[in-house]
């Protein structure tokens, strides 16, 4: 019985393609799933990702653009086409110059209220709130 409890509570491993479907997040999680999916698309050398925050009332959609708008390596986002989610998901561009390594871009100052993590001595990278 313990061992199966400790399964369930185990990290599933997804896959890094183009799109990530926050359907079946739970909103608690929405927001970190964002920024490790990014970091994890900038590092698999994807240039351009759509995430699927559905329509709603705009609240998912929202987050997902205050995240974009933090993370220095994306390049531009705005609404996926009609044929691919329309307002209900966001393109967002990344930019893979001579320092891909999401720890040696940082974040925007446009974030407000970054939050310090793990530092390296190249630059600090705080997070989006």
């Amino acid at each position: 019985m313990q061992a199966e409890e400790d399964w369930q509570n185990e990290p599933i491993a997804i896959p890094i393609e183009d799109v990530l479907d926050l359907h079946s997040v739970p909103d608690r999680d929405a927001k970190a799933v964002v920024e490790a999916y990014l970091d994890a698309a900038l590092e698999a050398g994807l240039e351009a990702v759509r995430i699927i925050h559905g329509r709603g009332i705009g609240a998912r959609r929202e987050m997902v653009r205050k995240v974009l708008s933090c993370q220095s390596f994306v390049v531009s986002f705005s609404d996926a086409p009609p044929e691919a989610g329309g307002w209900g998901a966001t393109i967002a561009t990344i930019s893979h110059g001579p320092t891909s390594n999401p720890y040696r871009w940082g974040r925007h100052s446009a974030c407000p209220n970054p939050r310090p993590t793990i530092k390296t001595k190249l630059n600090p990278r705080p997070k989006c709130p």
